[in-house]
């Protein structure tokens, strides 16, 4: 099918309602917060389904009567398949800052995913070297000694429950390596449930999505004295609904003031 054929003839909230619409979690005069669904892209791609810069952009237009272009700096992304948070900056300046936040790993996240399998203990470091695979559109993953055929990826897991064959793990990437989490699961006997590039079983719902979901991020405020921390549950669906009551139960929004300030 040739690129952006399957859209023609629909609106505009047609395609936002065939990639799923995101949820506001958090906003004020310089970050948007929203917990993306599974089947949106991060920003445009080839696909032309709308992305959530796109839907980023319209409602703050919308919302806030903005004329013109409406700024939306991204500063980091998800995989497409993969849903949870993401913070977007209104202002250069909070864009700024918070990518440089991002670069120097003072960002921290937290991820949940339903992989096939049961580490090997309940709580695992995951060191390997990856490579980026551009032909397959995939990484390689090396075992940690090989430093030369790639760059360094490291994980902390977590197991929080097993059901039927599967486990809910909570992941916090110490690294933030493009596909790091999906293939240093997989190369770990871990593979996500519906992530079938990189071997796992397919997922029931049919969506193309994966069972990985960015359940929280925690940043400094680009502008005030504060700690912000973000976080949104996965979807209930056939996937996640049996694991819903073992992940951890945090507020969508939480403050903390740096002392002093």
């Amino acid at each position: 099918m040739p690129s952006g054929a399957k859209h023609r003839g629909t609106t505009w909230r047609e395609r936002v309602y065939m990639c799923g619409s995101p949820l506001v979690i958090y906003e004020d005069n310089h970050l948007l917060v929203l917990s993306k669904p599974g089947r949106m892209p991060c920003v445009p791609d080839s696909s032309r389904d709308v992305s959530l810069l796109d839907w980023g952009r319209a409602y703050i237009k919308k919302t806030r009567a903005k004329p013109g272009n409406v700024f939306l700096g991204v500063v980091h992304r998800l995989d497409r398949p993969v849903s949870g948070i993401v913070c977007l900056a209104l202002t250069s300046k909070a864009a700024a800052r918070l990518s440089e936040q991002i670069r120097l790993r003072r960002a921290r996240k937290t991820y949940v995913a339903v992989t096939a399998g049961k580490p090997s203990c309940d709580r695992l470091t995951l060191t390997n070297v990856i490579r980026k695979n551009r032909r397959a559109n995939r990484v390689d993953v090396f075992p940690a000694s090989q430093t030369s055929r790639g760059k360094m990826a490291i994980t902390e897991l977590r197991l929080l429950a097993q059901k039927g064959g599967l486990s809910l793990l909570e992941l916090h990437p110490v690294t933030g390596r493009a596909h790091q989490l999906r293939a240093q699961c997989a190369h770990h006997g871990l593979p996500l449930v519906g992530d079938v590039k990189y071997g796992g079983p397919p997922n029931p719902m049919k969506d193309r999505s994966v069972a990985l979901h960015a359940l929280s991020l925690e940043i400094k405020h680009p502008t005030k004295p504060r700690y912000v921390h973000f976080s949104c549950p996965p979807v209930k669906n056939m996937v996640w609904r049996p694991f819903i009551g073992d992940i951890p139960r945090i507020s969508h929004v939480e403050i903390r003031f740096i002392a002093g300030s």
